[in-house]
């Protein structure tokens, strides 16, 4: 199948697809960071506007969107970059073909509307959380695939006993100190996660495929 990995410049969930026999790409304002030639750099609603893709992945920039960082608006940053982020995931929705959404929780749910779906790391063998939301179009819900133990702490602020994950310290932060990287790291798709789309979602639309072949016949 043709896939489109929008915003993606580490190309985790594009070598994902890849793997199974698909024509993926990913496409960002960035390079590849693996120097993949499967990554074209530039304005995603550019290089979508060639129509033809079975299946396309949008992870839009959450600075603007964020809920963690919406007390920056009002504190300077002011709105024009969320108008604009906002902007951009009504486009990425408009599209007819089969697609999946995937950011922090975010203004998208009051703005626009609720997702379909919150997933974690955790749910997919990896040792980390991070509460993902996945809004989607024409595709199932993603099936956790295999949990990943955290480890058990008390937790500094309320004394109660809790599950951490590699992560997180024993407070629930994010382990993650301030640097220029930081806003990247974090916004990597888990291995874990992009395996399970690759593979599920790649699937269930071979099956309708299938059943649409079978109809026409």
């Amino acid at each position: 199948m043709k896939i489109l990995i929008c915003c993606e410049c580490s190309g985790i969930v594009r070598e994902a697809f890849r793997s199974l026999g698909h024509d993926a790409f990913s496409c960002d304002l960035k390079p590849a960071e693996d120097g993949s030639p499967h990554h074209f750099v530039g304005d995603i609603r550019e290089v979508a506007a060639g129509g033809g893709w079975d299946l396309m992945g949008f992870h839009p920039p959450c600075t603007h969107l964020s809920v963690s960082g919406m007390h920056w608006n009002n504190r300077g940053r002011g709105w024009d970059g969320t108008r604009q982020a906002l902007a951009l995931v009504r486009w990425c929705m408009a599209h007819d073909c089969p697609w999946y959404l995937e950011n922090p929780v975010s203004i998208i749910s009051t703005r626009i509307r609720k997702p379909d779906q919150t997933i974690q790391p955790y749910e997919f063998g990896e040792d980390a959380s991070k509460k993902t939301c996945l809004w989607l179009n024409r595709l199932p819900l993603l099936i956790p695939t295999k949990r990943h133990p955290g480890r058990i702490v008390t937790d500094p602020r309320t004394g109660k006993q809790v599950e951490r994950w590699g992560n997180q310290t024993d407070s629930g932060q994010n382990k993650l100190g301030p640097s220029e990287q930081r806003q990247t790291e974090r916004s990597r798709t888990y291995p874990g996660i992009a395996a399970a789309m690759a593979a599920q979602w790649s699937a269930w639309l071979a099956g309708q495929r299938i059943e649409q072949a079978t109809l026409a016949l």
